[in-house]
């Protein structure tokens, strides 16, 4: 299986398992609970996998940096959490950091 397609499904299964830690109110919600589990299980497979082929260092910025992303937008969009200009700041420049580890030759092809 194509190891981006792995990493895109880790990145997917973080931010649904971070996005349920919020939901879970410490863990006293026993449906959103076993959500995180589930979540992350799926996440660190999958990246676990990714690695094969992906070099550590490449596979990490770009599953941090996207699930960053993502996740702050989940909070933004269904937890209705602050947006402001230094946080859009803050997500774009993780991004560009992403990017420009990915063109600096560090990924295997």
């Amino acid at each position: 299986m194509n190891p981006y397609f792995l990493l895109a499904i880790a990145i997917a299964s973080e931010v649904f398992g971070s996005s349920m830690l919020k939901a879970s109110s410490g863990f006293k919600r026993f449906l959103p609970s076993v959500c995180v589990v589930i979540g992350m299980g799926v996440a660190f497979y999958c990246l676990s996998l990714s690695l094969k082929v992906i070099p550590l260092g490449t596979a990490y910025a770009i599953w941090s940096g996207i699930g960053t992303a993502l996740t702050a937008t989940v909070g933004v969009l269904v937890y209705k959490e602050k947006f402001d200009l230094k946080r859009a700041s803050g997500l774009l420049l993780i991004i560009a950091g992403v990017v420009v580890l990915k063109l600096s030759g560090g990924v295997a092809h």
